[in-house]
């Protein structure tokens, strides 16, 4: 402490130690309420330089310093909830509100993890707590005070899962994986035929492409996020074409736009910081630990294992002993008794210390209540285990991380009540459609695959095809399959049904031309139905690289053409190939598009800045998606009324 001018001694907290000191007051005194004035009063920083804050002064300076704390324990997973005062007397006063710990109506659940489940969970846990936070986030848009801390409407376990899960903090996650997290700083709620799915997106224009990349899909919450998506149908009906000749439009239409787009506000708030999910602070690693002991009582732990538990892998002896020292010195300051006995200090637990002494191994008991904190809230388990099945079955983790996370998963999902686990996914990075299994299964066996699957245009066709390769392009899982297998096969083992089926491709191929003309590139969540064929040879297949099926598909494509109102929209930079040329207020761009039905999402999602586009039949398609979207949109509305 230091002295002020006023003659009142300063707060001031070298150790960081007075967040503990909160959290053991409320603990011991839960589930009863306490006020501002018994919360300084017992909580011996506070106390010593606020005294009975009997001023005005003293009272602002407290307010403003427990609602700091309050804020930094909620953003570690510990929220501290509120009420307005009951009047009792003149002399209790009233003009403070009320605390207690934010515990929840229902238990925490506690899990045992191998060390080996560890970096899935940290990964999961990144993912997991993204997507809560970014939803709070929407709730809380028209939050006023800059001073109060936003503790979140789900309760984020930071400090709860690793008390059950120690190390976890001090898992390092792959840098692809936070980047990706981290440019999708928003969430929403999509209703995809009947199943509602957890979407974290970038902005609305990404949002928009998810959703019409989904057909049957629709935004259900937040209604901001509803309300961007139909301005951007609306924007899309009103595109003009463009004449053969490649001029402007003549009347280009103006953009309307009847509200501001949340996402666009959230960015220039500048982008979230990841510091508060994978933190090392003294002060959390305290929390960590103690939240930790009290979920295991009475259970013994030696200070070197604690050491690498809490603080990382050692290198070397000397490593081990600096890392001992600070655990040592953690379990003294968790143990510390006040010079008052009437203030509660941060004596959380009874410790062996003979044990500790002689043989360097912890063992704790009596934590104040504070194993109810420990574990997490039946509903962060459940968003969990969803961001846990998520990675198993996305491109985001190397396939050896995928089978742990498959394995967690099966762990995790029998202690989730059937049917309340969310649906969780990432834009551009769509898990494995149902047809992975089967066509993953025909290439491993080199087996022959009979398919159904539908075009840009919703048609039905049906193909027997040799697939070859799966890859993922921009989040996206394609196949590679070879359609000439007329004279690979022994065509005599084949049912005639099979024979006329290949035999017709067979005749469609030599009307092609070009080398690429024997394979097909084909989006697997396509795929309708596939099941394996028999034969009695294998057929041989030349292999091809990835790079060169995706130059075929591309040469095959068609030019287009779009026309914006503004320059340099982020947007356009992204078009790969795409070239540019100055159109006076804004510009026009020729791409060569490979997918029909992607086009037209991605003009649909950007309508907002494009006013014209060619070829007049991608513009007749563009337009009666995104009136067959909104038509949609008000069946739905005018069925809830």
């Amino acid at each position: 402490m230091t002295e002020g001018t006023n003659g009142r001694r300063r707060f001031s907290d070298k150790w960081g130690k007075h967040e503990l000191d909160v959290l053991a007051v409320l603990s011991s005194a839960f589930p009863q309420w306490l006020t501002s004035r018994q919360i300084a009063q017992r909580v011996k920083a506070y106390a010593d330089s606020y005294g009975e804050l009997a001023d005005q002064a003293a009272k602002a300076a407290f307010a403003k310093q427990f609602q700091r704390d309050r804020a930094k324990l909620a953003a570690m997973g510990i929220a501290i909830e509120s009420r307005q005062p009951e009047y009792s007397s003149k002399s209790e006063g009233q003009d403070f509100a009320s605390y207690r710990l934010q515990l929840g109506d229902e238990p925490r659940v506690r899990l045992r993890f191998e060390q080996d489940d560890l970096p899935v969970l940290a990964a999961a846990n990144y993912l997991a707590r993204s997507v809560s936070i970014s939803q709070s986030a929407e709730h809380q848009e028209h939050h006023t005070s800059r001073t109060s801390p936003r503790v979140p409407q789900m309760p984020v376990p930071g400090l709860g899962l690793d008390s059950i899960a120690p190390g976890l903090g001090t898992q390092p996650i792959p840098d692809a994986l936070v980047k990706v997290i981290d440019s999708r700083r928003f969430a929403a709620t999509v209703d995809d035929n009947g199943e509602h799915i957890n979407v974290a997106y970038t902005d609305s224009d990404d949002l928009a492409m998810f959703v019409l990349g989904h057909p049957g899909s629709s935004i259900i919450s937040p209604q901001e996020a509803a309300d961007a998506f139909s301005r951007r149908l609306h924007a899309a009906t009103r595109l003009q074409s463009i004449d053969n000749n490649g001029d402007d439009p003549v009347q280009p239409m103006p953009e309307i736009d009847n509200g501001k787009d949340p996402c666009e506000l959230h960015h220039k708030e500048g982008r979230k910081s990841s510091a508060s999910f994978q933190t090392g602070s003294e002060v959390d690693r305290r929390l960590r630990l103690m939240l930790f002991l009290s979920a295991h009582l009475g259970e013994e732990f030696s200070l070197n294992e604690l050491a690498e538990r809490f603080i990382g892998r050692v290198r070397d002896d000397d490593d081990l002993k600096r890392f001992v020292n600070i655990i040592h010195k953690d379990i003294n300051t968790l143990t510390t008794v006040s010079d008052d006995g009437e203030m509660a200090g941060s004596q959380f637990f009874d410790i062996d210390w003979n044990l500790l002494e002689t043989e360097g191994i912890v063992s704790a008991t009596n934590s104040l209540g504070l194993e109810r904190l420990a574990g997490v809230s039946p509903q962060y388990l459940s968003l969990l285990t969803a961001s846990v099945s998520y990675l198993a079955h996305s491109p985001l983790l190397p396939d050896s991380s995928r089978q742990q996370a498959q394995s967690l998963y099966l762990r995790l999902r029998q202690h989730v009540e059937p049917g309340v686990t969310p649906w969780l996914s990432l834009t551009g990075y769509e898990l494995e459609p149902m047809s992975f299994t089967i066509v993953k299964r025909a290439i491993d066996t080199q087996s022959i695959l009979d398919m159904e699957y539908t075009d840009g245009a919703g048609r039905t066709h049906r193909k027997i095809v040799a697939p070859a390769k799966i890859f993922v392009d921009e989040g996206v899982y394609y196949v590679a399959a070879w359609t000439d297998l007329y004279h690979v096969i022994d065509m005599s083992a084949m049912s005639d049904e099979f024979k006329e089926i290949i035999t017709k491709q067979s005749e469609q191929l030599t009307h092609m031309k070009g080398e690429h003309r024997q394979w097909q590139v084909l989006r697997l969540a396509r795929i309708e139905h596939a099941q394996l064929v028999e034969t009695e040879n294998v057929p041989e297949i030349p292999d091809v690289p990835i790079s060169t099926l995706r130059e075929w598909s591309f040469d095959n494509g068609t030019a287009a053409v779009i026309i914006t109102d503004k320059k340099h929209l982020a947007f356009v930079k992204s078009l790969p190939g795409a070239t540019v040329d100055d159109n006076g207020t804004g510009e026009r761009v020729h791409l060569t598009v490979s997918s029909d039905s992607w086009f037209v999402a991605f003009c649909i999602s950007h309508a907002r800045h494009i006013t014209a586009v060619a070829p007049e039949t991608l513009r007749t398609m563009i337009v009666a998606r995104a009136e067959r979207e909104l038509s949609l949109g008000e069946n739905s509305i005018a069925n809830e009324e």
